[in-house]
């Protein structure tokens, strides 16, 4: 398969444009050739009426037919922080590839992200972050921003302030280590020869969330290479240093107490820097053979590793140190592939840290179906075939802990045969369920391995994770390397939530012996308060709403004291405009949760949560539907600056702009159709 660069729908993204690459279509499939109808023949229904709440769904319907891309898809803009561009410009200095013309853009990107004091966050409105002003910083260095640029004094002074590089985080000192800016000493170890450690064993590649491997597996060639391309004096940062470092600032801080885990990796860390610096290592020429091995397999045809930039952009990085030439189909292809994760304009390019087509499109189908479309309406039929087509047929890496599952369900992006998710899987089938395709046998087929593939991923607690099944060493966040606290992929009451709502949706029952374990699962996953921590969401309004839907569909009845609390919980987070909102900051500190100022697609999730329980007719439903319409634009469409979706907890926030229209138009449609239910 040729790389290509997709269209993207324009007004779901940050920018005013996109590039214009053309699309280089796929093989296509066998299928019925779709025309889209008159807005006037959709439209028509019994007892038709003009009211505001009508009015509404039909002005965010007209919005998503309008965005909908020629082969039925809708891609929208997934903003994170500037630390993927940052080191988009660090890799072509790396590799010797930069492109003044896309480096000017990147870099007049950066700027625009920088606040007025200086500093970069992680998200909307957050507070300064060490490690991402310091990429940031460095970037623009290499773009040739001189020190003495106002802009680089300001964060020059933040990142002082906060203790300067010896402060950063591990993955922002490797990228220093690479040009010679930090001591490659100062980085955790990770040895090559874990590579040859066996499956069975404590500690090995697959007891990693799928992210996390890989990414760490071509890490670990680079780290093992110990690369430096030196810097001419102009790009260098020695400034970001508080003072200069010394021997000892390259070991790790240990916690206080006698004995903690933490302290014992960091001891571990010591030994291991002790055996790298062997000149004898019998085992790493076969270790760097099995991640170089591991690293070719895992490219996807399109070019990507894993769907993410950090596996992509470390893959590269990996095969240039193994001596690839830039023109290697390999990297070329990897090249290509963050390319076209990138969206530019005639002024800025930003390089997006994953593209997520497959759920943007489940979540708009699912709102035009909520909304009441037609389900044999062209537009839904059209994207309900594109997402079929996507169906993953190979196994992946979940087959390690898996043997016996048969492959089935979806990934996030474009093409990612390696890692299908349950989220994407789930919220797929829920969407095209009751579109009427012109195969209805095809897709029921497709769905039934979905579902399977998914029951099969559940975890032995009662819980699902993403991609992986156990994926519950939770020692591991103790290491060095794990600063970000993301090195695995545990159950998480959110993703079992999703599940229940799939089991429900398709008529399993609750005695069914997976969603017994699923339903103890979330019974003990319950905070005191009454909500649920969201992992993939901001936050406990995520995870409340995505397991009140679960238990709803699995028939659980509203009026038990657990599921009370739930909804006393989410009708006290109510904001005094009507609608909800949480920040960020309630990952770093619980008190907070449900705490914030109202946003479209967090307002859309707690009604959601609020009508699943049969809570239609709550005052509080009533003023959060009249929030969404006071808010609503003349094109249909929603204002959302905060960040809502989650890809780490605290260290790497997302906003998808697509939530801010598609959440809001799930729940109008639904309270119009319960509304309608309750009438009469």
């Amino acid at each position: 398969m040729t790389p290509c660069k997709h269209p993207i729908s324009h007004a779901l993204t940050s920018f005013n444009g996109v590039t214009a690459e053309p699309e280089i279509k796929p093989t296509a499939k066998p299928g019925a050739k779709i025309h889209h109808l008159p807005a006037s023949i959709w439209k028509k229904k019994e007892n038709e009426t003009t009211s505001p709440l009508d009015l509404a769904i039909e002005r965010t319907c007209e919005f998503f037919f309008r965005e909908q891309l020629p082969q039925g898809y809708w891609w929208a803009e997934l903003e994170s922080n500037v630390t993927i561009t940052a080191e988009y410009v660090m890799l072509f200095h790396f590799m010797g590839i930069v492109d003044k013309a896309k480096e000017r853009k990147m870099a007049n990107y950066l700027l625009r992200q920088q606040t007025e004091e200086g500093h970069w966050s992680l998200w909307y409105g957050g507070p300064g972050d060490l490690s991402t002003t310091i990429e940031a910083y460095f970037a623009l260095k290499l773009a040739g921003y001189p020190a003495d640029h106002p802009s680089m004094v300001k964060a020059r002074d933040f990142i002082l302030s906060q203790g300067g590089i010896l402060k950063a985080r591990v993955f922002t000192k490797i990228f220093l280590a690479l040009f010679g800016e930090f001591s490659w000493l100062g980085v955790p170890s990770m040895p090559i020869e874990l590579m040859l450690l066996p499956n069975w064993a404590y500690f090995n590649m697959y007891e990693l969330s799928s992210w996390s491997r890989a990414t760490i597996i071509p890490l670990s060639i680079t780290m093992t290479m110990r690369p430096v391309r030196k810097l001419p004096p102009w790009a260098r940062v020695q400034e970001l240093y508080v003072r200069p470092p010394r021997p000892m600032d390259y070991t790790f801080t240990k916690e206080n107490g006698i004995f903690t885990w933490k302290n014992f990796f960091i001891g571990l860390d010591h030994l291991l820097k002790v055996y790298e610096g062997n000149p004898i290592r019998p085992l790493k020429n076969k270790g760097m053979a099995a991640a170089e091995k591991w690293v070719l397999e895992h490219q996807e045809p399109t070019g990507d590793w894993g769907g993410i930039q950090p596996a992509m952009l470390n893959s590269v990085l990996s095969l240039h140190c193994l001596g690839y030439a830039n023109d290697h189909p390999a990297v070329a292809k990897g090249l290509q592939a963050l390319a076209n994760f990138c969206i530019e304009d005639d002024e800025s390019l930003v390089l997006q840290s994953c593209v997520s087509p497959l759920w943007d499109t489940a979540l708009a189908l699912k709102a035009l179906v909520e909304a009441g479309v037609p389900t044999d309406h062209p537009a839904l039929v059209k994207a309900a075939q594109w997402l079929l087509d996507r169906e993953v047929r190979k196994d992946g890496d979940w087959k390690i802990k898996s043997p016996n599952l048969k492959p089935g369900g979806w990934a996030f992006e474009f093409l990612n045969d390696w890692y299908p998710d349950v989220d994407d899987s789930g919220f797929v089938m829920m969407a095209i369920k009751d579109v009427q395709v012109k195969n209805e046998k095809t897709k029921q087929e497709a769905i039934q391995r979905g579902i399977d593939w998914c029951l099969g991923m559940q975890s032995k607690n009662g819980g699902w994770g993403a991609f992986d099944k156990d994926n519950t060493k939770h020692l591991l966040n103790k290491i060095p390397f794990a600063d970000l606290e993301a090195l695995i992929d545990p159950p998480t009451a959110d993703l079992t939530g999703r599940m229940m709502e799939l089991m429900g949706t398709f008529g399993y029952s609750k005695e069914d012996p997976v969603a017994v374990r699923a339903l103890d699962f979330l019974r003990r996953e319950q905070e005191p308060d009454g909500s649920w921590w969201g992992r993939w969401g901001v936050n406990y309004i995520y995870g409340t709403w995505s397991v009140l839907s679960g238990l709803s569909a699995m028939g659980e009845n509203p009026n038990q004291a657990y599921i009370r609390r739930a909804i006393d919980w989410m009708k006290s987070k109510q904001n005094a405009d009507g609608g909800w909102g949480e920040t960020c900051e309630s990952y770093l500190d619980p008190s907070l949760a449900g705490i914030g100022p109202s946003t479209a697609s967090q307002t859309g999730w707690a009604l959601l949560a609020l009508m699943t329980v049969g809570e239609v007719d709550a005052p509080e439903v009533s003023r959060g539907i009249q929030y969404l319409l006071d808010t609503q634009k003349a094109d249909g469409t929603w204002d959302e600056d905060q960040y809502t979706g989650t890809g780490f907890p605290k260290f790497f926030m997302i906003k998808y702009h697509i939530y801010r229209n598609c959440f809001p138009l799930t729940a109008l449609g639904t309270y119009r159709s319960l509304s309608r239910k309750r009438k009469g």
